[in-house]
Parts: C-alpha cells; structure tokens; sequence
C-alpha cells in the first residue's frame, strides 16, 4: 500500500552509513532537519519496519543518526535508500505558502489559460530550491518547473491543481546558442 493511501508524509531518506556500529546519514526533509526525530517513531514507505531516531552529529547538511534496532554497518547498508514516514497528523498543518510534498504530487499543471501541462510527479531540490518535475501527457514533454510564486503562482489543493507560467525560453541564435 502506497504511503499517500496510508495518509503518511515523507520527512527524510537514510542517503547513506558512518562507521561501523550502525550509523545512517539522513537526508531531512523538515524545516528544521532535527526535527526529523520529533514526531516519533518514523516507518518505511511499505510500513514493514518502523525505527525510533536518535540524532548524533551533523555532517555535509544532513543528519546522522542512530535508529532503534540497526546495531551495525551490515544493517545500515541495507537501508540505504529508504524513505522514511510519519503519519500526518503528528505534523503541523503547514502555514499559508506551505505544502507538503505529498500534497503537490498528482496535482494536474496547467497554463493560466487551462491548457493542460502534465501531472506533478516529483518535488526536487538539487540546493537552489525546489523543482517541480511535470510528466507531460500525451502531446507535452515533461518539464522542470521552479516552484516559485513567479513561475507557480497558483496551488489550488482543492481542485488539484497548480497553474504554471509560460517559462522564458532561448531563442535560436541568441547567445546561449552553442551551433
């Protein structure tokens, strides 16, 4: 059963291990990384494993942490990769602005006009914010889109939608023109 069908939301991923007695490096997706241990034991996307977080350090922006049950590098290693949930309503309800990721993803993208865009099927963030990922339909390319007030400026969670617009392009010949 898929996390959204289990109304939980995502707050981190264990991105890799420290050393030898279990350690996992936590990629946080709270706004404040350490809160990531606050809201209580957190499980996998399947809900087979549930771990209570124990932050230890902080290293490269993320967190490292020790979780219940996971006593050495074997076990650790064997998460590396997992999606890490809670369930909603231990979270606050996010403030105007706010969204949870889980909220944005199937959300239908479309021009101010009402052409229709794609689906969001991924929030992204590579370090200069997040990146809505738009899986066109059938006569549209999927688009990277920042999720900035400019070029999103409406989230309507109530109609799942978002309107997106137009995005500035390069012309032929300009000068980003390598040909």
């Amino acid at each position: 059963m898929a996390a959204q069908e289990l109304n939980r939301v995502c707050i981190g991923a264990i991105s890799g291990v420290r050393g030898l007695k279990g350690e996992v490096r936590i990629k946080s997706f709270t706004a404040n990384p350490d809160d990531i241990a606050a809201y209580g034991p957190v499980s996998t996307e399947d809900g087979s494993q549930s771990f209570g977080i124990n932050v230890t350090a902080h290293a490269k922006g993320q967190i490292i942490a020790r979780l219940d049950g996971v006593k050495d590098r074997d076990a650790a290693e064997a998460l590396k990769g997992t999606r890490l949930y809670v369930p909603r309503d231990v979270l606050p309800e996010p403030e105007e602005g706010d969204y949870y990721q889980e909220d944005l993803i199937g959300l239908k993208a479309e021009t101010k006009d009402g052409d229709d865009l794609g689906t969001i099927k991924a929030v992204h963030n590579f370090g200069a914010g997040d990146i809505l990922e738009i899986a066109g339909n059938k006569a549209k390319d999927d688009l990277m889109v920042p999720f900035t007030t400019q070029a999103v400026p409406v989230v309507d969670l109530e109609k799942g939608r978002v309107v997106v617009k137009p995005l500035p392009s390069v012309e032929a010949g300009g000068e980003n023109d390598k040909g």
